[in-house]
Formats: structure tokens, C-alpha cells, sequence
């Protein structure tokens, strides 16, 4: 564990979540996409979490912040401290924009294309700091600059659609901290980017994290991209988390198959292979999961002790954990 990583483990909780679970009713069924999800984020911690599409990861996302599609509901203990203090229990519609704010994938759909960006970016000033129409202008111009956007204030009376999708992206980020917010929630900021700018991305993000010691959970799918940016990851599976660690350790030593299996479907910095493997298989429908262990269908280490296993974290060394009792097998493969 780097001394990074040990103070803010040491921090107090900015976010903790605990048991949460998002649940849609339809005519015919209940489906429980999200199923017992526990996370923690200090301050100046960026969290992520990983997992295929479908895990559960961006409903996470939303059932913190309140923002979840119609037909959905969330239950859970959900506690956020705004004041540097014990994180206490919240209302989500309480604490968004206030104390948290969100990135989202694609700023295009989330951008209003009626209103040039100054003015989208001084809108969450003028709301939730009550500053005025002058001084968010201001602040607007000052966040612009911060985020990286060249000649901030000719580029305040752009409109959206004049912006490079990089420009965009930073737009959004300028719009997400003018409410000064204590926790980020990033939901794949980065995938509709090229490399180059997804990599200016993650660096503004991270550096953004530091100097405002701001909390962070980064979703994705691309493990890659947490390798670069953050402190712990979660990694979801079929609506759980299957394995906490921090981000050096669990590229190193995963002890998940699952994360395993992520590993090398995708190319990691420091990780070396021959050629990349996909993972056979569909993740199970959430209308009807399996007892014992949801990704046993898909596992190379798997025998009958699986269909029967919890599927629940527990505890290894340090500040890790898995669901799987295979952990111990997964010693030295690579």
C-alpha cells in the first residue's frame, strides 16, 4: 500500500454505502439489478468500479445521487459528511448539486443546447451559492480556465455544438465543481474520447481530486483507465461487488476470477500477455440469479463447493476482499 493510499484509508468516510439495493417492478416480475452494494470514499480518494456493462455499477452511480429511470426504487443506508465531519444519512435530492455532482458519458446529451456554456456553468453557481449573475460569470470563466479550456472567456460564449467533444467533456466538469462539490461522481467520462484526450481527462480528474482533496467514484468498464487514475477499486459482477482492493495491489494479485478474467480481456499497463482473452459466457439475468456464486457458469476454477458459496465479501489481508473461496488458487496465476 502506497502512503497515499494509507492516509486516505485513515480518513474519515466522505460517502458510505451500505446494503444498497435498486430494485424495478414491472407488470410480471421484480428485477434487483443492484443487490447489496457496500462502498466507502474518503476525501481526495478516487474510487473505482469496475465491471461489464450490465453489473450494476451506473445504477450505483444513480442510486447515490437520487437519479435513477422511471420504475426504479433504492433501499439502503446511504450516509455523506458536507462538513468534514461523521457521515450521516441523507436524502439524495438533498445533497445533489450541494454536496455531490456528477460527469456524465456523454455531454452532448447532458449539455443544454439552448444556453451557451458560460452560462451553464454559472447557473450551478448562481443556485447552490448564491452568488451573483456577475460573480458566477466570473466563476465561470475561472473554472474554464482551470479544467484546461484555451481563451476561457471567448470559449464562455460558445455554444455546445461549436466544442470539440474533448471541450465538451471539460465543460461538463466545470459545470459538475462550480456547485463546489465535496464527492464526484464520474459515470465513463472518458469512453467516447480518443486516446489522447481521455488521457488530458484523467489527469485533470485526478489532479482536480488532490488539490480539492474531492471525493471521486469512476465508473467503467475499462480497467485500463483505472489503472491510471485510481486509488481502490471495486470490481461488480451480476450486481455485487466481487472484489475490493487497492488499485496497485489488485492488478497485481487479483483475487477474483472474475477480475482475473477482466484482466486479460483487455490490455493493462504492466501487465504483460501474449494475447488477449475474452470471457465465455453471458452474465445471468437478473430476473433469476443463481444460488451460491453468479459467475460460476463462466469460471475456470469452478467445482461443486460453488453452487452453494456466498456470494458475499469477506475479508483477506490488508484492504482487500473477494466473494470467492477460490482465492488462494488464483496465487501465481497470470
Amino acid at each position: 500500500m502506497t502512503e497515499e493510499t494509507k492516509n486516505l484509508s485513515s480518513s474519515k468516510p466522505l460517502l458510505s454505502v451500505e446494503n444498497l439495493h435498486v430494485t424495478f417492478h414491472t407488470k410480471h416480475s421484480e428485477v434487483t439489478p443492484v443487490d447489496g452494494v457496500d462502498l466507502e470514499v474518503a476525501p481526495g480518494e478516487i474510487l473505482g468500479l469496475a465491471g461489464e456493462s450490465g453489473s450494476g455499477k451506473s445504477l450505483t452511480l444513480r442510486a447515490i445521487l437520487g437519479l435513477l429511470p422511471r420504475g426504479g426504487t433504492s433501499t439502503g443506508d446511504l450516509r455523506f459528511s458536507s462538513d468534514g465531519q461523521a457521515p450521516v444519512a441523507y436524502e439524495p435530492k438533498s445533497v445533489r448539486g450541494a454536496g455531490m455532482s456528477m460527469v456524465f458519458q456523454e455531454p452532448m446529451t447532458a449539455l443544454n443546447p439552448t444556453m451557451r456554456v458560460g452560462d451553464l456553468i454559472a447557473l450551478g453557481a448562481r443556485i447552490h451559492r448564491g452568488l451573483s449573475k456577475a460573480e458566477a460569470h466570473a466563476e465561470a470563466v475561472n473554472l474554464m480556465r482551470e479544467v484546461g479550456i484555451p481563451v476561457p472567456e471567448r470559449r464562455a460564449r460558445s455554444w455546445p455544438h461549436e466544442l470539440s467533444g474533448g471541450l465538451r467533456q471539460r465543460v461538463m466538469i466545470a459545470t459538475a465543481l462550480s456547485t463546489n462539490p465535496r464527492l464526484l461522481l464520474c459515470d465513463e467520462p472518458t469512453t467516447a474520447l480518443d486516446v489522447t484526450v481521455q488521457r488530458q481527462i484523467l489527469t485533470l480528474l485526478r489532479r482536480l481530486a488532490e488539490e480539492r482533496q474531492m471525493g471521486m467514484i469512476f465508473v467503467t468498464h475499462d480497467l485500463p483507465v483505472l489503472a491510471s487514475i485510481a486509488n481502490r477499486i471495486a470490481v461488480m459482477y451480476a450486481g455485487r461487488v466481487v472484489e475490493k482492493n487497492t488499485a496497485s495491489e489488485l492488478f497485481k494479485r487479483p483475487k477474483h476470477p472474475y477480475t482475473h478474467a477482466l484482466m486479460h480481456s483487455a490490455p493493462v499497463i504492466d501487465v504483460t500477455e501474449a494475447r488477449l482473452v475474452g470471457i465465455d459466457g453471458r452474465p445471468p439475468d437478473p430476473r433469476r440469479f443463481p444460488d451460491g456464486c453468479r459467475f460460476a457458469d463462466r469460471c475456470t476454477f469452478v467445482d461443486e463447493r460453488c453452487a452453494t458459496a456466498s456470494y458475499t465479501l469477506g475479508e483477506t489481508v490488508g484492504d482487500s476482499a473477494t466473494s470467492c473461496i477460490h482465492e488462494l488458487d488464483l496465487e501465481g496465476v497470470r
